[in-house]
């Protein structure tokens, strides 16, 4: 049987990592600046993150959820403490896609409406819904679009407020910081006003907060430096640090009621035992810190190199662009087999994406640095 061909795949075969790093068959040593799309949270290979989930397999690894389950709530309690979220509810689920796709779910039950509000450049999937509030219709097959969504600039609030006017919208789900589509955020203005205007047309905020979330901007969720309030959150990638795990924080205001939502290996025992490592680690090693330190000293470096046009992003999720002369496809490339780095692209293709391990240091930040310049010369030769 042969694999369906829908990735385009480098030539490199990591079979183990620590840290950092990722390593081949042949033992070279890779720094991953990527984490596999932000998933690598804390570290490959975390020690304590490895006894969790050795400790838990040994007791049970599943059960479905029509059984008593205390593990989901230790690792509500500790989410909510962590990321200052103690009133919302938790729903577990699989992915940042089942994560978005149960919101939207969510705020159509809430509101008895099935319109949507997303914004041009942003990510939130490839599943149904999910996918038809994703601005790239390449991706798109005709049943996903089916449901009923608008597209808006990001950061066009009259835009927002005309559609919002004809009394249909269920639901705004926003990156306050965009992934894939090349880490565009918009305006503390923009932002406050679109909280007004849900609450006005009685219309549900979802954040997406599958790759901003978990600590990789410095706070631990990115809408939290707007001071917003949103009704939904949606979590995954570094949730589980790399076993799959998502999750849907609801607004107390959003009641639930039996059979509301459902999934079978949501929430199961091991992907709670991941989930809290990820936590406790996060807690004790303080990465929401060096995320911010980390990040600052990213950009501090990156402006005073001349070929790097801009710096985007906050604390680890960020974006260096370059200009027309450089293409980035091939400067990864260059990383990625001469210098054994580990980056990440963009719908934007001037955009080379930095998305580390927590963990990282500024020695580490230092040699992708030197490495960058020498890939960077050897590309405009070319």
């Amino acid at each position: 049987m042969k694999l369906f061909d829908v990735y385009s795949i480098y030539d490199f075969t990591p079979i183990r990592g620590k840290d950092m790093y990722v390593y081949d068959a042949d033992g070279i040593e890779y720094l991953d600046l990527y984490g596999g799309h932000a998933v690598i949270s804390i570290g490959h290979s975390h020690p304590h993150y490895i006894n969790r989930i050795q400790s838990q397999v040994q007791q049970l690894g599943f059960y479905s959820n029509a059984v008593q389950k205390p593990i989901q709530q230790e690792l509500a309690n500790a989410l909510g403490t962590l990321s200052s979220c103690e009133d919302y509810q938790l729903f577990l689920c699989n992915s940042g896609a089942e994560a978005n796709e149960n919101a939207l779910k969510l705020a159509s039950f809430h509101t008895q409406k099935s319109h949507v509000i997303a914004f041009e450049n942003g990510f939130h999937g490839r599943t149904s819904a999910a996918v038809a509030v994703t601005d790239n219709l390449e991706i798109q097959a005709p049943i996903n679009q089916q449901h009923q969504c608008t597209i808006i600039a990001l950061g066009a609030i009259d835009e927002v407020e005309k559609e919002l006017q004809k009394g249909i919208t269920s639901a705004v789900i926003i990156e306050f910081i965009q992934g894939v589509g090349g880490l565009d955020e918009s305006t503390l203005e923009f932002y406050k006003a679109l909280a007004i205007l849900c609450k006005q047309y009685n219309t549900l905020l979802i954040a997406d907060e599958v790759q901003s979330g978990y600590g990789r901007t410095g706070e631990f969720f990115a809408f939290q430096y707007y001071g917003i309030i949103p009704d939904i959150i949606t979590i995954a990638k570094g949730m589980g640090n790399g076993f799959p795990i998502g999750g849907v924080l609801i607004h107390p205001d959003i009641k639930a009621f039996k059979g509301m939502l459902g999934t079978t290996f949501g929430g199961n025992h091991l992907a709670c035992a991941a989930g809290i490592a990820v936590l406790e680690v996060m807690k004790k090693e303080k990465l929401l810190l060096n995320a911010n330190e980390i990040g600052a000293y990213i950009k501090t470096v990156a402006n005073e190199i001349s070929f790097i046009k801009e710096v985007k992003g906050k604390g680890l999720m960020i974006g260096l662009v370059f200009g027309k002369e450089i293409k980035v496809s091939s400067l990864r490339a260059e990383l990625l087999y001469e210098h054994k780095i580990c980056t990440g692209n963009a719908k934007n293709p001037s955009i080379l994406r930095i998305l580390p391990p927590l963990t990282i240091t500024k020695k580490q930040v230092d040699y992708f640095f030197k490495k960058l310049e020498v890939a960077y010369v050897k590309q405009r030769e070319l």
